[in-house]
């Protein structure tokens, strides 16, 4: 009899986007694991979940010490797999990974520790309630390849404080940037199997979390794999986190600072290669200062210099991460070009061009027809249009399926405010923009097709919990109003008890009061004698 031949692990190769030279390898996980893994993990939860929120803090303090400590390798790592900027990942990927560690660790405590419920009526007197948030269990992550530390570490830490085990899956294009979280994770210590990092790609991964009991899935990509993962989650009701992706507007006023709007757009639109689901890609300006604005923002596009930036300070921009997202960059340039737009300036290549790289590009002259202004471009584009007053930006930016970030751009912060709060966008900033996904406090998460759920801040650290509520009685009844036995004085008692909730005047209530309060106590302190 033959015996049954285990297949060779399939290796996967980590290619640096900028070079397209293999910097990495890693095998892939054999997902026949899965069972040993979810068990592994559900011992570990138990035990991790009984430790105070002081002691799991500590924990992740070590690994806040360890990014600080290793933050120039890490920022490396990022750049190579990726194709960003050294400088690019150590402030949003690096830096924010420090900082989330420090705040939920400082915080969880406080946003999660059970609270006392209010009583809703005089009915209830004796019931008190308490609300709680307790772990979910075991969650898994599927993160994408544009923030391939910063995105899946943030949610990593959010579980690990609300007392889950995490099982995590980076993006197939980005397997270094995994293996670095890992060692992240062992210098927290962790009990054993709380963290695993699985190796593969996404669809059967996600298959195994779903066919073994994953308690929650937190993923970032594409509207497309959201819709698909969501119906795959409905056929065991597993709860999801989904952030999908953003075709962001950015709004110019006439009493803009343009200087510092063309500054933020030029950062908001090219950095990471524009592949920032939170990024600008469209611009409406108010027309009387619209050639003013494009006048600076051409001049600071053709400032920049894109090229290979993991060994090379000088570099204001990277490549694209994947062959795919560039070819779809290209696609949204060539139809706004057929449409009819222009193209007003564009980055400068800097040392060798033997990656995927895109020059940002500026364009002016573009209708809402284009690809770019329709759907998520996840590329190094700007697409400015003029508009004649904010009323005409607003009806157009909010004329998307997309509307995770926006921001308004004006010297008047009241006025901003108030525009901010009709922008249909979980996330608008007031004079910049894409920032906050850095900041540990602040939600993150979309509208219509941008996502459910939210990410980061204190709801970031609810949606890594259930809700439970515990109700208890504070004086020993013996029975309720509405419990048995039932007769005509019960069914007179209910009426009475909505009368003096509810009276249609104060006699109504004083009566109404009388005739319940003797019977209450009665049903309440007395024996039902069967």
């Amino acid at each position: 009899m033959n015996a049954v031949e285990t297949p060779t692990p399939k290796r996967v190769e980590d290619i640096n986007p900028a070079t397209g030279e293999c910097f990495f390898h890693i095998e892939e996980t054999d997902l026949r694991r899965m069972p040993d893994m979810m068990a592994a993990a559900r011992r570990a939860q138990a035990q991790w979940a009984a430790k105070s929120f002081k002691q799991r803090a500590g924990h992740i303090q070590r690994m806040r010490r360890y990014i600080v400590e290793h933050a120039e390798a890490l920022s490396l790592t990022v750049s190579q797999s990726n194709g960003k900027t050294r400088t690019d990942a150590l402030a949003t990927e690096v830096l924010p990974c420090a900082l989330a560690c420090n705040w939920y660790a400082n915080n969880a405590a406080k946003v999660l520790k059970p609270t006392m419920r209010g009583g809703g009526n005089l009915l209830f007197f004796n019931k008190r309630t308490q609300m709680m948030h307790v772990p979910l269990g075991v969650v898994g992550i599927i993160s994408p390849w544009n923030y391939p530390l910063s995105i899946p570490f943030g949610e990593i830490v959010m579980g690990l404080m609300a007392g889950n085990a995490v099982l995590l899956k980076v993006a197939a294009a980005t397997p270094a940037v995994g293996k670095a979280i890992e060692e992240i994770v062992a210098a927290g210590d962790l009990p054993e199997g709380l963290f695993q990092h699985v190796v593969g790609s996404g669809s059967p991964v996600a298959t195994a979390f779903f066919s073994h009991g994953i308690n929650k899935l937190f993923f970032t990509g594409s509207v497309n794999a959201g819709k698909q993962l969501m119906a795959q989650a409905a056929q065991t009701l597993t709860p999801l986190s989904l952030e999908l992706g953003g075709n962001d507007a950015m709004i110019v006023l006439e009493d803009a600072d343009l200087e510092r709007a063309a500054n933020g757009a030029a950062w908001g639109g090219y950095q990471n290669a524009g592949q920032s689901c939170g990024g600008v890609e469209r611009i409406y300006v108010v027309a009387s200062v619209y050639d003013e604005f494009v006048r600076l923002l051409a001049a600071k596009t053709r400032a920049l210099r894109h090229g290979a930036g993991h060994d090379n300070f000088n570099i204001d921009m990277g490549s694209l991460t994947t062959a795919g997202q560039l070819r779809t960059v290209q696609q949204h340039l060539e139809d706004a070009l057929a449409k009819g737009a222009k193209i007003a300036a564009q980055s400068q290549p800097a040392g060798p061009q033997h990656g995927q790289f895109h020059p940002a590009t500026l364009l002016t002259d573009v209708t809402d027809d284009m690809l770019t202004m329709r759907d998520e471009t996840f590329g190094p584009l700007l697409a400015v249009c003029k508009v004649a007053n904010e009323e005409e930006a607003l009806a157009r930016a909010n004329d998307s399926h997309l509307a995770l970030t926006s921001s308004v751009w004006t010297r008047n912060t009241r006025r901003g405010r108030a525009l901010a709060a009709r922008l249909e966008t979980g996330v608008t900033t007031v004079n910049d923009h894409l920032y906050t996904h850095g900041l540990s406090e602040t939600p993150w998460g979309g509208w219509k097709e941008s996502g459910i759920g939210r990410t980061h801040g204190p709801e970031g650290l609810h949606e890594m919990t259930q809700v439970k509520v515990v109700n208890w009685d504070i004086l020993p009844a013996r029975r309720n109003l509405w419990w048995y036995p039932f007769d005509e004085a019960t069914f007179k008692a209910l009426l009475n008890a909505l009368r003096f909730v509810f009276p249609r005047g104060a006699g109504e209530w004083l009566t109404s009061s009388l005739k319940l309060t003797p019977y209450l106590l009665r049903k309440m302190f007395t024996r039902w004698r069967t």
